[in-house]
């Protein structure tokens, strides 16, 4: 990561939030992390004094020439969804892409991409309210709606305000490892990784009681994910019907309880694979899998990768029980 340069796009009516977010991970000194940190940089989509949302008036010290230099592009938002970028800052974004800079977006951000080209045949996600205008007007895109952000190797995108947060965390667990991640994560007081998509904060329909008793069946799963837990269960546990609690799950997680299950299950045994000292049979019993080759199956299914090679990566080592 030596030298790494992340420049962040700045244009008139700035998403103030998400630009934020981009330079409270990047453009801030971390001594205590012990690590090359990323450099990073400002630079403008269009020449003069730009304007931000809230009223704020600046100017970007750097011109889109700074793109050429970048390995990490960020395009915080972007200010009208119905608006073609500037060919001069398209063009500029395909060049980068074509030597190998990876280029993230948040939220509107994703439909400066879309007028490139360079998402055709690509899965993306945006804010859920922009969703269907991104399929409808780049129907070679492929929105997947409900992520709180996609990783596509090179390209990057997420959806609206925080999420942006999720996947930059994302980024810095990818190229510095789950311990700095967590450290950044601690440091902006949020989680460093969150599970579910963005079904969980659309706006619906639930009675408050039924609610809070779903969220304390959640948090008890949680806190004891390797009892023997299935449907039944879960609603007793919850006082309600299975059907009432299927129906509440899917509003509030976009989930059916089981799979719910699964993936908080799968989320606990990363957090127990990032330490190298506990092996694989007891990750499957403490996060509730029952056995080594049901942790495996469903790790892969949702990690899209090994538990043993997701050691490697964030934890650094392997156990002999793994190696062998």
């Amino acid at each position: 990561m030596n030298g790494h340069l992340v420049v962040a796009l700045a244009y008139d009516q700035l998403c103030t939030f998400e630009f934020g977010c981009t330079v409270e991970l990047f453009a801030l000194n971390r001594p205590e992390l012990g690590v090359d940190w990323y450099q990073f940089a400002v630079c403008a989509a269009e020449p003069g004094k730009l304007r931000a949302a809230g009223g704020i008036s600046f100017e970007a010290p750097y011109e889109l020439a700074m793109l050429d230099l970048a390995d990490t592009i960020i395009i915080p938002g972007w200010r009208d969804a119905d608006e073609t970028p500037p060919e001069a800052l398209l063009e500029k974004i395909r060049a980068a892409y074509l030597r190998g800079a990876r280029i993230c977006t948040i939220c509107s951000g994703v439909f400066v991409l879309a007028a490139t080209g360079m998402l055709d045949g690509k899965t993306v996600t945006t804010h859920w309210r922009y969703a269907e205008k991104l399929s409808r007007r780049y129907p070679h895109v492929l929105v997947q709606a409900n992520a709180l952000y996609v990783d596509q190797g090179q390209i990057l995108t997420s959806a609206g305000s925080a999420a942006g947060l999720d996947m930059l965390l994302h980024l810095v667990r990818k190229d510095y490892g789950a311990k700095i991640a967590n450290l950044v994560a601690q440091r902006l007081v949020v989680p460093p990784h969150r599970e579910g998509g963005q079904a969980q904060f659309v706006s619906r329909p639930m009675p408050s009681d039924e609610h809070a008793r779903l969220a304390k069946l959640m948090d008890w799963v949680r806190s004891n994910p390797a009892l023997p837990h299935n449907l039944a269960s879960m609603a007793e546990k919850a006082a309600m019907s299975t059907r009432t609690l299927q129906r509440h799950f899917r509003e509030s997680t976009g989930l059916a309880p089981g799979e719910w299950l699964i993936r908080e299950r799968v989320a606990i045994a990363k957090e127990l694979l990032e330490s190298p000292n506990t092996s694989l049979p007891q990750i499957a019993e403490l996060a509730g899998f029952g056995s080594e080759e049901s942790l495996r199956r469903h790790f892969r299914r949702i990690v899209a990768n090994s538990p043993s090679s997701y050691r490697k990566q964030f934890a650094g080592s392997q156990t002999a029980t793994e190696m062998a």
